[in-house]
């Protein structure tokens, strides 16, 4: 074999050689890639795998915006409202409400200094925020109500309910009136109430108005009979059939108030008060001095005490947010007797005077949706009374007939009566009207200020002869009389 070929068949093995080896080579990597280890596959990058990989922001839910209006806060706590669907008895009730829009408007405005605690109170206990309005039913958020069942304060105590949740009543001091005690009082009595009656809200509302012994005994009743036993088949006073569509009415104004021509002015979603401990006598008057706080404002947060100082009452007193740290700065430095004054004990609010409040008459336009019940409550005065003021033997009325009442309305936003002098055309002008406001039983002039828009020290000024503590049935000029 000649040398060229024997080269050639080297050459030929040679590369033959060269591809097996390299196909086993391929072989083995194959091999060991399809049993690398579990601890190493954890290190090599996995495109599939990372791919399918679910980002952990596509799972997570977008933080809810915290609403800042405690009208909207109120409105997204609501839980009274399923199944309710068409109810005559509710719409009655809510006509009314768009009929009479300054009454919801008036009672947040005095409510202003108070819903934020209670819806804050009633979300802790996860009881329905419809409950913020029940004051607004009671007593139109007025502190100092006073009803002729001798029922006071926001949440409408009478003396043995109250004393039965620890409200004390004395000369100096009336729980039934302490912002944060008639508060915890009515939260714990509603769901007392609730339990009573198995979770059902609207029966325990009907026990709060009627007490539990007339829902009772209204259940037993149909219960015998073999009749429903849920609150609209229930046979109840006539008071109590319309006070939970009232509140449930209400709630719906207050859903979309708008669409019933009602004007809810926004309310800070944030504390308007704050509790600052005291430990020794002080009167109200000398704490608003010392913090530099309206004296009206103070004793809308600190009604319970009844004469201006703090006898008989919690070591605790309700102050705007803002004064809290001045005010306690301010007590650590003082001597006692600074916050003490002289003069003697006089009666925070004034009850009104009989002779002056009965000599007043006024007049009622009765509109379609309205009966004697809804008209007393918003003026305030009795079903019988109206009744003996007209002359009526039953409760059956018409749309445009006009009732007369006695002025003694209580807690109600008042009027206001345009005084327009006469047009002396001296130089060919008129003199400039100025609108008058004629107090109502618990305003104050904080409050009459608020109402209006003005500054309290305009409105002393333009009403010079009038004290601290207002009488119901005074009149206040509440514009630029120039």
């Amino acid at each position: 074999m000649s040398s060229s070929i024997r080269k050639a068949i080297n050459s030929d093995a040679l590369t033959r050689l060269a591809q097996a080896i390299a196909v086993a080579v391929s072989a083995t990597l194959a091999g060991c890639s399809s049993h690398v280890p579990q601890t190493d596959a954890a290190h090599t990058p996995n495109i599939a795998a990372r791919a399918k990989q679910k980002p952990i922001w596509l799972s997570e839910k977008p933080s809810p915006q915290i609403p800042q209006d405690v009208w909207e806060r109120m409105r997204q706590g609501f839980q009274l409202q399923d199944g309710l669907g068409v109810n005559p008895r509710i719409e009655q009730q809510r006509l009314w409400f768009a009929s009479n829009p300054s009454f919801l408007e008036n009672a947040g405005e005095r409510g202003s200094l108070y819903i934020h605690y209670i819806v804050e109170r009633l979300e802790e206990r996860n009881m329905p925020l419809e409950l913020a309005l029940l004051p607004v039913i009671e007593s139109a958020y007025n502190p100092m109500a006073y009803s002729r069942a001798d029922a006071v304060g926001l949440w409408q105590f009478i003396p043995s309910t109250g004393r039965y949740f620890n409200l004390r009543q004395t000369r100096f001091y009336d729980g039934r009136r302490d912002i944060t005690a008639s508060t915890t009082a009515a939260m714990d009595y509603l769901s007392r109430l609730h339990d009573m009656f198995n979770g059902d809200w609207l029966l325990a509302l009907a026990a709060y108005n009627a007490g539990e012994g007339t829902v009772s005994r209204a259940i037993e009743r149909n219960e015998r009979l073999g009749l429903p036993t849920d609150y609209w088949n229930l046979p109840l006073p006539s008071e109590t059939q319309a006070y939970v569509p009232k509140l449930l009415a209400l709630s719906q104004v207050v859903m979309a108030p708008e669409a019933y021509g009602v004007n809810l002015n926004p309310i800070a979603n944030e504390p308007y008060f704050q509790v600052v401990e005291i430990n020794q006598r002080m009167d109200l008057s000398k704490v608003a001095a010392v913090a530099n706080i309206d004296e009206d404002e103070l004793f809308q947060l600190n009604p319970a005490f009844k004469q201006r100082t703090t006898i008989d009452g919690p070591q605790h007193l309700l102050v705007p947010t803002s004064k809290a740290q001045l005010l306690t700065t301010s007590l650590q430095t003082m001597r006692p007797e600074e916050l003490i004054s002289k003069k003697s004990l006089k009666p925070v609010f004034d009850g009104a005077d009989s002779t002056q409040v009965a000599s007043a008459k006024r007049s009622y336009r009765v509109k379609r949706g309205d009966n004697l019940g809804s008209i007393a409550k918003a003026n305030n005065v009795d079903v019988k009374d109206l009744q003996r003021w007209n002359k009526l033997s039953g409760k059956n009325l018409k749309p445009g007939q006009t009732l007369v009442m006695q002025d003694t309305s209580k807690g109600s936003s008042g009027r206001i009566n345009t005084v327009v002098a006469a047009n002396a055309k001296t130089k060919g002008e008129s003199k400039k009207p100025q609108s008058q406001y004629k107090v109502q039983q618990g305003d104050s002039l904080y409050i009459v200020a608020k109402r209006f828009n003005v500054e309290m020290q305009h409105l002393k000024r333009w009403n010079p002869r009038v004290g601290q503590a207002l009488k119901p049935g005074q009149m206040l000029t509440v514009s630029n009389p120039h």
